[in-house]
């Protein structure tokens, strides 16, 4: 099989949620009198506004298209953890910006992070774009939008401590019709001193349930098999029921269950009981707040995914305490020890790691290799550490570690995880596993790709099967990225 392999690299294991990640719009044509070109960089929060943003322009008459040179109206989601990401946007603007010489009716837009952190510097100072939008101010487009083209100051970058585009269906760009994103919450309170979320996308709130198990059930209909909660904090999700929902604590009451809040874990057995061939995935944990209940209930549920991202940063105490991560390593390991007495060895846990952050030493480093060791990660997503303005680090701590000590670090990391990857990999050969179809490799169309519940992706011949199926395969080869096999009955 080897002229088949889709050999994934180990830094993007999963497009869908890298940071350097680019998603464009989709074509569509249902006769609109206006054309909009959507290109979003970053997390899957960022993905998942863009299609809220796609609806919201589509109720007040624009198409999307794949080609930007056919929009009236350009809009690039930003994102503004790496500086990397960035750059990238400063020179698509640039692009953007020779075609609008040619096309002075265009209207450029900057939405998400990097709009709420540079606001007036984009619109005024660098001239770049005609419109600014902050991540929950996207029902005001339109209105920007017309004010741009009059020629106005077009700007938008308030917070808000309801907001959660709750009511919104959203378009799904460059959907494969089996995989789809839910948001549940926006916004962050943890204040990770390495982050501009919480200055980005302001306070936590979570988003009413009913209206999350209403959009998965749609999604059901729709022919979808899989659906991802979406939060930077997923396990800090709290939802109390307002007078509108009297009916359902009346029926929480007469089970025993009189308590008024929904939390995570009872928010994904809702979600569970959509349908048994619903896949429910969710990300990102935080350490401080996974329970044992969501672990528990994770069991519970066949088509809960075994499979957790639960970030660690740093393995040595005192840079947690620097990174204001509000656990140490010891915490860190018991969460690891409870989901693998809980879930088993199958259940796939993934991390994020920094190399190089304020003061670190080598020793601090030998830690982070020791955690690696310790729990064996499936995959990471490993950088070194770039200060990012406005951020707690960057008024409080100094930035001392060179750049050249930084890169060997997080090689080190990065060769350590192929290191665990290809073993943990190798400890699923000779199982059958059940298998999403997601689409063809991209290297063979006689060949199919989907993901097992541990996350990992698998090939196999396509044979009779298409996107969408469930399919038991038998996984007799491996890569340090992609398990290989053969469907079984």
């Amino acid at each position: 099989m080897d002229n088949i392999i889709q050999d994934i690299d180990i830094l993007d294991r999963n497009s869908r949620e890298a940071t350097d990640t680019v998603i464009t719009s989709k074509e569509e044509n249902t006769g609109k009198a206006k054309k909009l070109y959507i290109e979003s960089y970053g997390c899957q929060m960022n993905f998942a506004d863009s299609e809220i943003v796609s609806s919201i322009m589509k109720d007040n008459g624009y198409d999307t298209t794949s080609e930007f040179e056919q929009a009236d109206v350009i809009f690039l989601n930003t994102c503004s953890i790496r500086e990397k990401a960035e750059q990238t946007v400063r020179k698509r603007l640039a692009d953007f910006n020779k075609i609008k010489k040619r096309k002075p009716e265009l209207t450029i837009g900057v939405l998400g992070c990097m709009a709420e952190r540079l606001k007036d510097k984009l619109l005024e100072e660098e001239k770049l774009v005609d419109v600014v939008v902050g991540p929950d101010a996207y029902r005001d487009l339109p209105n920007l939008v017309g004010s741009a083209e009059e020629g106005l100051k077009a700007i938008n970058t308030l917070l808000s401590r309801e907001e959660t585009y709750a009511d919104i269906s959203p378009v799904r760009l460059n959907s494969n019709g089996v995989n789809a994103f839910i948001s549940i919450m926006r916004g962050c309170d943890n204040m990770c001193s390495f982050c501009v979320v919480p200055f980005t996308r302001g306070r936590e709130r979570s988003r009413d349930p009913h209206s999350i198990v209403r959009e998965a059930q749609d999604l059901f209909d729709q022919g979808y098999r899989e659906v991802t909660l979406l939060g930077q904090n997923v396990d800090s999700y709290k939802w109390s029921p307002e007078e509108n929902n009297k009916a359902w604590l009346e029926k929480k009451e007469k089970q025993g269950e009189a308590e008024a809040i929904i939390n995570f874990a009872n928010l994904i057995e809702m979600v569970a009981q959509v349908s048994p061939d619903l896949r429910v995935r969710f990300s990102t944990s935080h350490p401080k707040d996974i329970t044992n209940e969501v672990l528990h209930t994770m069991k519970k549920y066949e088509n809960i995914c075994k499979y957790i991202h639960l970030p660690a940063q740093s393995g040595n105490s005192r840079v947690l305490e620097l990174m204001n991560r509000t656990y140490t390593r010891e915490w860190y390991i018991n969460r690891v020890d409870a989901i693998r007495e809980i879930l088993g060895e199958e259940c796939g846990i993934s991390s994020d790691m920094i190399a190089g952050f304020c003061s670190e030493t080598e020793e601090e480093h030998q830690d982070t290799l020791s955690l690696m060791d310790y729990v064996k990660f499936d995959f990471s997503y490993m950088f070194f550490y770039s200060e990012r303005p406005g951020t707690l680090a960057a008024k409080k701590l100094k930035d001392d570690v060179p750049l050249e000590v930084k890169k060997r670090r997080l090689q080190e990391i990065i060769d350590k995880q192929r290191q665990y990857s290809f073993e943990r990999n190798k400890l699923d050969l000779n199982k059958v596993h059940k298998v999403l179809v997601e689409g063809t490799s991209k290297r063979s169309e006689e060949h199919l790709s989907g993901r097992n519940s541990a996350n990992k992706v698998v090939i196999f011949p396509k044979k009779n099967f298409k996107k969408g199926d469930y399919v038991n395969v038998f996984v007799d080869d491996c890569t340090t990225a992609t398990l290989l096999g053969n469907s079984v009955d």
